[in-house]
């Protein structure tokens, strides 16, 4: 057998053992981390003091959504979140916001039975669910997995700040009185926050490192946790 002979058999033996080296490094990524604030809990053990991670959590909530029907945290449970704080008349940063959110949503169309998108609106006096639906329905967006949100207004800047990990709040100065942070933010089904991207920027430019960093991010969560295969 000659050597050029040899090579040419043992091509396909290399290319399956490179395959197999790539599945494993990436079977052995590190998981997505967990955002937000956290408390150590200490106990006994066998005599042994074990310390357990406590993670912040999306706390519970009653929000209206588009069909004026009250929901909470419970009705999306064991769903991954993708969410987005705007207000429908803002003139600036949130239509750019809208138009990125339904281009996630068209790259994650394969996850849709187990991905929930929420838009919590920042102007709830505005934006009540008949002027949601409305809006909902100007955007095109008929998926049944995507709630726009209205309840109480210091609650929900709140909940932007202190558990989704962006910034939504009145702002005399800001275009239409209030100021928000143009991220998006990946909940797990647990509640914790796995991820916060800065998709639209502040001089209203699109990130496209960071839309494609939360699209392989919210695979790679579906992957790990939620047994879903490569694609």
């Amino acid at each position: 057998m000659t050597k050029h002979a040899l090579n040419v058999k043992l091509l396909p033996l290399l290319l399956a053992l490179f395959t197999l080296l790539a599945a494993c490094q990436d079977k052995h990524e590190k998981p997505l981390p967990i955002l937000g604030n956290y408390d150590l809990n200490y106990r006994k053990v066998d005599g042994k003091t074990i310390t357990d991670t406590i993670y912040q959590v999306i706390p519970d909530f009653q929000f209206f959504n588009e069909d004026s029907v009250l929901v909470s945290k419970d009705t999306y449970k064991d769903k991954v979140w993708i969410t987005e704080f705007f207000f429908a008349t803002c003139p600036s940063i949130c239509p750019i916001m809208n138009t990125q959110l339904k281009n996630v949503e068209k790259a994650l169309k394969r996850y849709s039975k187990d991905l929930q998108y929420l838009s919590f609106t920042i102007d709830p006096k505005h934006d009540t669910p008949s002027v949601l639906k409305a809006h909902k329905s100007k955007l095109g967006i008929q998926n049944k997995n995507w709630a726009f949100l209205c309840g109480d207004e210091s609650f929900t800047h709140q909940l932007g700040i202190e558990h989704f990990l962006i910034f939504a709040g009145r702002e005399a100065d800001a275009l239409g009185g209030y100021a928000h942070s143009g991220a998006f933010t990946l909940v797990d089904k647990k509640g914790h926050v796995r991820g916060v991207y800065e998709v639209v920027q502040p001089d209203l430019s699109v990130n496209q490192k960071e839309f494609q960093r939360l699209i392989k991010e919210a695979k790679k969560l579906f992957q790990d946790e939620y047994n879903y295969s490569n694609e």
